[in-house]
């Protein structure tokens, strides 16, 4: 039998002394975390086994001895290390051994409870592999080894036979917390051999960041417990929260703040690396990502409300040119000049009213904005937010005009598909709500007939300003689109993730490859273990952030069918577009 032994590399140079670790038996494999030097006392190790094991849930024990030939050995010294396997009973017993003055290692697995022969213990092939312990306890293997099987996906099979063994790393933390001017009654070799050290500012901050984290906690409370209050559920109020992205954007980013001051801790790690809740401030992945978010998010936003005035001029003399042209001859397209110079009319005089309103409402709108434009020292996202609703003010009036076109152009479209089922002898049953038949007079005929004429040659011009306003309003539409998209990719763009996966690859794990240090005849086989980083495409995808976004997505399809037929297209979703 084949047993394989983790061997942390930070321990090859260690002084002689007891391997501690833990038996895996569904892998048969042995970790070694660490080594315990001589001199000691026996009960003094197990006491401290047991403080590990009460701390971390995790079965540490002694699993053999360790011994590290620099100079010649004393026959006693190998007398003590075979009768230490009284003292720690351990199945089977790892027997170690770095030969002096060579690169070669000796590696054997000593079974006691069934002897191969009386008076004799069976001996199994031992497979010394080497890790670094600090980069496994640090790292975060991909699935966690907290998921199923069947919830792993398509996980490698390294990824799910080592899942333990990072697992038992990541847990006995416990055990590295050691100081060299403290070293206690046991002395230990691993990651952290020669102390643990940190400077007074940073252990404040630890201790400082429970009680601020709950300060603002219970800040962040009374503020949603205010935002939730009825008087903003009223209609109006609710109205313009559900419409302006401004309200959504600040409405995200309170859930934000509220999860990175969180106090609260995941229950198991598939809580911990699956939900959005953190399991400590800072330490868990979503909470760094959110925290970098909403630093990197902090932008001022410039004196707008000074150009607002002079753009929306701007965009109504455009619009009275393009209108007067429409009135003319566009394109040399012969329009009905009675219909054609009724619209015209109609749409310039809601442009003058809006000329009107924007000059009359000028210095209030520009205290409005700056003061508005302040609440933008709380993002860029919501600098961006505010930039999304101003362009929704200010292109309100050309979504009247589109709204005026497309439901002028939708009466002309159904009610020359009405007529021509009247021609066809058909006509439309809205109980059963489908087509029957039908049989009509020579009068009812007659007046189909003069109404569809009419609706026919009416139809080029209706249909010209209609295009017109639908193609402006597009375009207000794809610039909103880019903002919106741009303010998702800044709040679900995990910047800290792919920070951690480019200056410490090995932080995030997907597997593991392996690398052959030794392969003689006779020799034990020593393998070097390598972590492999995860591709930057499954950090972003793993640990995405959630958005706020409402914007419905239209298929091709659909958007060109509801363009064809006249009817209105809104940036935002609607009740009966709204999925459980």
């Amino acid at each position: 039998m084949v047993l394989k032994a983790f061997f942390p590399t930070c321990c090859a140079s260690a002084d002689s002394g007891l391997l501690v670790g833990r038996w895996v038996p569904e892998q048969s494999s042995a970790v070694v975390l660490a080594v315990v030097h001589f001199p000691f006392i026996p009960i003094q190790v197990k006491e401290l086994l047991a403080q590990v094991q009460q701390a971390s849930r995790v079965g540490v024990a002694v699993l053999g001895t360790w011994c590290h030939c620099q100079q010649k050995p004393e026959e006693s010294l190998g007398r003590f290390l075979e009768g230490l396997g009284a003292v720690f009973p351990h199945d089977p017993w790892l027997q170690l051994c770095r030969e002096r003055g060579s690169k070669f290692w000796s590696c054997k697995a000593t079974h006691r409870q069934v002897p191969a022969a009386p008076g004799a213990a069976s001996e199994d092939q031992v497979m010394l592999i080497f890790y670094d312990q600090r980069k496994v306890l640090l790292s975060q293997l991909h699935p966690p080894a907290a998921l199923p099987d069947h919830q792993a996906g398509d996980a490698s099979a390294s990824t799910g036979g080592l899942a333990a063994i990072f697992d038992t790393v990541a847990r006995s933390e416990s055990l590295f917390r050691s100081d060299r001017f403290d070293e206690g009654p046991v002395r230990l070799s691993h990651w952290q051999s020669e102390g643990v050290e940190a400077s007074i500012l940073v252990e404040l901050a630890k201790r400082a960041s429970g009680p601020v984290c709950l300060l603002l906690a219970c800040l962040l409370s009374l503020v949603s417990a205010a935002s939730a209050c009825r008087v903003f559920k009223l209609w109006p109020l609710s109205f313009l929260g559900s419409k302006l992205s401004t309200c959504e954007q600040l409405r995200h980013r309170l859930e934000q703040l509220t999860l990175i001051f969180s106090t609260q801790k995941a229950t198991d790690p598939t809580e911990l690396m699956r939900c959005d809740r953190p399991a400590q401030p800072l330490r868990h992945p979503h909470s760094a990502n959110m925290l970098v978010s909403v630093l990197l998010d902090v932008n001022r936003l410039g004196q707008l409300a000074d150009a607002l005035v002079p753009v929306a001029d701007h965009v109504a003399e455009q619009l009275q040119h393009l209108l007067q042209w429409l009135m003319g001859a566009p394109a040399g397209l012969k329009m009905n000049r009675a219909l054609d110079q009724v619209l015209g009319r109609f749409f310039l005089y809601h442009i003058h009213l809006w000329i009107s309103y924007i000059h009359l409402m000028s210095p209030f709108i520009e205290r409005i904005l700056w003061h508005v434009g302040l609440s933008a020292c709380l993002g860029l996202t919501v600098a961006l937010s505010i930039l999304w609703d101003i362009i929704a003010l200010l292109t309100f009036h050309i979504y009247c005009f589109y709204v005026y076109g497309a439901r002028l152009y939708c009466l002309k479209v159904y009610g020359l598909s009405s007529l021509w089922r009247l021609f066809r002898g058909k006509k439309w049953n809205v109980l059963r709500q489908r087509v029957d038949s039908c049989s009509y007079d020579l009068d009812q005929l007659f007046i189909g007939t003069l109404l569809f004429t009419i609706l026919v040659f009416l139809l080029p011009t209706t249909a010209l300003y209609y295009l017109v306003f639908t193609l402006l309003r597009l375009l207000v539409v794809a610039v909103q689109g880019l903002i919106h998209l741009l303010v998702d990719m800044v709040n679900s763009l995990p910047l800290y993730s792919l920070g951690l996966r480019l200056c410490r690859p090995y932080r995030l794990a997907a597997g593991v490859k392996f690398r052959i240090l030794e392969h003689q005849a006779g020799r034990p086989l020593r393998l070097l273990m390598q972590i492999n980083p995860l591709p930057y495409g499954r950090v972003v995808h793993t640990y995405r952030l959630p958005s706020c976004g409402c914007h419905p997505k239209h298929s091709w399809g659909s958007l060109c069918r509801k363009l064809f037929l006249g009817e209105l297209i809104y940036p935002w979703r609607q009740r009966e577009d709204k999925q459980d």
